[in-house]
């Protein structure tokens, strides 16, 4: 699984107002900062969020809610937010379209650029917010994270707490804006 890293993957490049303005493989777009669209997935389980903990080459070790990724090209056509969040789903956490209970919800979008302290690279990402809740607690593919944590919705807010502390800064951005 950890090829998946290594693939080749076209993804949108975007400006300010997420208009397609181009392709670019995604490897290349984060060395560069360049501007383009992304998703993050917030997993919900009876009335708890689902925390990733991280396993990435770009800002590894933080708190995800629950999974990013992006909306690929597939034979030039770029692929359905929805789509790529089920496919996301199912490569990170096992979970398919029969453990939801209901079909991925679509918040909006936040922008944000931050630059992983640790590598090379920079998040510049139009982000789609999509909420999902489950029927089961997911089986997270130990490729992608490190584990999981549960915590209450309003828990994520708490400046102070060591939760808040270790969020992806895409996270913050979200609660900031109220997407989540």
């Amino acid at each position: 699984m950890k090829n998946y890293y290594l693939k080749e993957q076209i993804i949108a490049k975007v400006d300010r107002k997420c208009n397609i303005i181009g392709k670019i493989e995604k490897w290349e777009a984060h060395r560069l900062g360049i501007l383009h669209r992304g998703l993050t997935v917030a997993v919900f389980f009876e009335k708890y969020l689902i925390m990733q903990h991280r396993k990435h080459p770009a800002f590894d070790g933080v708190f995800d809610i629950t999974s990013s990724s992006h909306q690929l090209f597939i034979n030039e056509k770029l692929q359905d937010t929805i789509d790529a969040t089920y496919d996301t789903l199912e490569r990170e956490l096992s979970i398919t379209k029969s453990d939801l209970i209901s079909k991925p919800e679509n918040l909006g979008f936040v922008y944000y650029k931050a630059k992983d302290p640790k590598s090379e690279f920079t998040e510049h990402e139009i982000d789609d917010v999509l909420i999902v809740k489950v029927k089961k607690i997911p089986n997270p593919n130990l490729d992608y994270a490190y584990g999981l944590s549960f915590v209450k919705r309003n828990e994520l807010s708490n400046t102070k707490s060591k939760i808040y502390t270790n969020l992806a800064p895409w996270v913050k951005v979200m609660i900031a804006k109220n997407k989540l």
